[in-house]
């Protein structure tokens, strides 16, 4: 009786994998891109486009504000904060913003830009 329920267990199970694998669908290859697509390295998101720019002196910041700005700045290094003023000169939309306010990349020491393209470049006068 045993032998019988296992040999119609084992049947059952062989038919059913059989009919299963004949109902799946055949893998199509799929098309070709026609185009190829720039995507941005993984892990590396990429930068919304610039929408605004506003340009604010670090003295117009609130005091806790201020204090986080200089110590980002003094983290990053003189190298660093050359490599920014070089992004934002080669930029004309930020060198623009800053030239309508009277001043130059040489006077920005940090910049932010927001999802929505929102880009704000926090200057300091030279003392």
């Amino acid at each position: 009786m045993r032998r019988t329920i296992f040999f119609a267990a084992a049947a059952t199970l062989m038919m059913a994998g059989t009919a299963s694998a004949q109902q799946q669908p055949t893998p199509r290859p799929s098309p070709a891109p026609t185009a190829p697509a720039q995507a941005a390295p993984k892990g590396q998101p990429t930068a919304p486009a610039i929408q605004s720019v506003n340009v604010v002196d670090i003295t117009e910041l609130p005091k806790d504000t201020q204090t986080q700005v200089n110590q980002i700045v003094a983290q990053r290094g003189d190298a660093g904060l050359q490599t920014l003023r070089k992004s934002i000169d080669a930029t004309p939309k930020a060198k623009s913003a800053l030239e309508a306010k009277g001043v130059s990349s040489q006077q920005v020491i940090a910049a932010s830009l927001q999802p929505n393209g929102a880009l704000t470049l926090i200057t300091k006068k030279a003392s």
